[in-house]
């Protein structure tokens, strides 16, 4: 199968590329493939000619996002529609990967696919912008939500709690909580997804939930580093804690997915304390 990833050069690009080998690949980094730039990517897909985009580039800072909420949009709705129109002028099936923060949180149990979104923060508006902007455009696509993401490549929160804990005190927000997903997981399940031609909407994460605390504390606990001082706080501390001119996005308290869709078609993910385990083991 001929695949086209953009973002190839960010965490799951990269496990993208190494789970697809036997596919033909073009893995286009930001400076190669700027997907704001509709003339760009109508350029390189039709240069190219996939049969499926596999579209993981996005503008993931949430701060950011919620500083410069017109850069979110140009990034993670307009740049989907870029990619979806020119999707549907070579005929391709397009994955797009969202986020599990379209949903608001008050829940009390996990988000189904059919649940409707209500996104509380910016980064979440535009990528929920995205779905519907790729849902009008190109028939032939999957609409893949996942959550917490974190490899090997770049300044993930694994990396970033392993350096916190250098300095032996750290916090954990115990009432948010998501469920961490290995993105070589993620990965391995997308390839499996766009196999199929069965397009729709899709929860994609390792199975279970864990509040950050906990997330924190498995990490610790992996790394064997038992001497650091893990306290468990809530998300109204953790926000008092901070400068008072910070940005910090309002993120849902529980934003667990649950994989119906997927399952159905024999696409399951591991429980999240096992993918963990095995990140550090192939680290």
């Amino acid at each position: 199968m001929r695949i086209l990833i953009s973002g190839g050069a960010g965490q799951l690009g990269r496990d993208l590329q190494a789970t697809l080998v036997d596919h033909e690949l073009r893995a286009c980094s930001h400076s190669e493939l700027d997907i704001t730039d509709a003339a760009t990517v109508t350029s390189m897909i039709e240069a190219f000619r996939p049969m499926v985009v596999l579209h993981t580039a996005a503008l993931t800072d949430t701060a950011r996002c919620e500083r410069e909420p017109a850069a979110a949009h140009a990034a993670n709705a307009l740049g989907a529609r870029n990619v979806a129109v020119a999707c549907a002028n070579v005929g391709a099936a397009m994955a797009y990967v969202s986020t599990n923060e379209v949903f608001d949180g008050e829940k009390a149990d996990p988000y189904l696919e059919p649940d409707e979104p209500n996104p509380i923060n910016a980064y979440a508006r535009s990528k929920l912008e995205g779905e519907r902007l790729v849902q009008e455009a190109l028939p032939q696509h999957y609409i893949v939500r996942t959550a917490w993401l974190y490899g090997h490549a770049g300044d993930t929160f694994v990396a970033k709690i392993l350096r916190a804990a250098e300095g032996g005190k750290l916090t954990g927000v115990k009432d948010e909580l998501a469920t961490p997903t290995w993105t070589q997981d993620l990965a391995q399940a997308l390839t499996h997804l766009v196999e199929t031609d069965v397009y729709g909407v899709y929860h994609l994460t390792n199975t279970g939930q864990a509040s950050r605390y906990e997330w924190v504390e498995e990490i610790l606990r992996l790394a064997g580093t038992s001497d650091v001082e893990l306290r468990a706080v809530t998300t109204a501390e953790y926000r008092a804690s901070l400068p008072a001119d910070a940005v910090v996005p309002h993120k849902p308290p529980y934003s667990v997915l649950r994989n119906v869709a997927a399952a159905k078609l024999g696409i399951e993910l591991r429980p999240w304390q096992e993918a963990l385990a095995a990140y550090f083991t192939a680290g």
